[in-house]
């Protein structure tokens, strides 16, 4: 081979060389843009996810604000019920049944929203539960216990609909 051949042969070696390394840069290029879109799809996925949660948390937490200021207006009402139960010993006994017939509706209901009532004489006193409003002396139950139910408490699950006005021994 002649000079001229030779410096054909590495001129074109150099080009072919120039060639890998631009084809190489591209590739890296493609590469890194491939990263950068699959870390925006996985962030947005992980976005979605988070707000489909945080969404159906919203949702609960509202049929649960809900069912707890129905319960909350029905209080009043199943609390004069009560007292009206409660006085109704001279009346006949087909009236009484009657209203016993209406006090098991109201625990019906109330058990299928899950209401439950706290607050009874000798239960231990919990101020997170219950509002003492008075203190008494009695023999027959221990300290801090519920001598006397002013308001019964109810609660759905752990959240208090109303605190129990209640009087406790010292």
């Amino acid at each position: 081979m002649d000079q001229n051949d030779k410096e054909k042969t590495e001129l074109e070696e150099d080009e072919s060389v120039e060639e890998m390394t631009e084809a190489e840069a591209e590739c890296d290029k493609l590469k890194k843009e491939l990263d950068s879109q699959k870390d925006q799809f996985l962030r947005l996925a992980a976005e979605y996810d988070n707000y489909r949660k945080r969404t159906e948390k919203e949702k609960l937490a509202t049929y649960e604000n809900a069912v707890a200021a129905t319960v909350e207006a029905l209080l009043p009402v199943a609390d004069n019920f009560a007292l009206a139960m409660a006085s109704s010993a001279d009346v006949s006994e087909e009236f009484k049944k009657g209203l016993d017939m209406i006090a098991k509706q109201f625990q019906v209901a109330f058990d299928k929203l899950n209401v439950e009532s706290f607050g009874k004489r000798g239960d231990k006193f919990d101020p997170k539960l219950h509002n003492a409003i008075a203190r008494i002396d009695d023999s027959e139950l221990q300290e801090d216990c519920i001598a006397l139910v002013y308001q019964k408490g109810y609660k759905i699950g752990d959240r208090i609909i109303r605190h129990a006005m209640v009087q406790i021994t010292n």
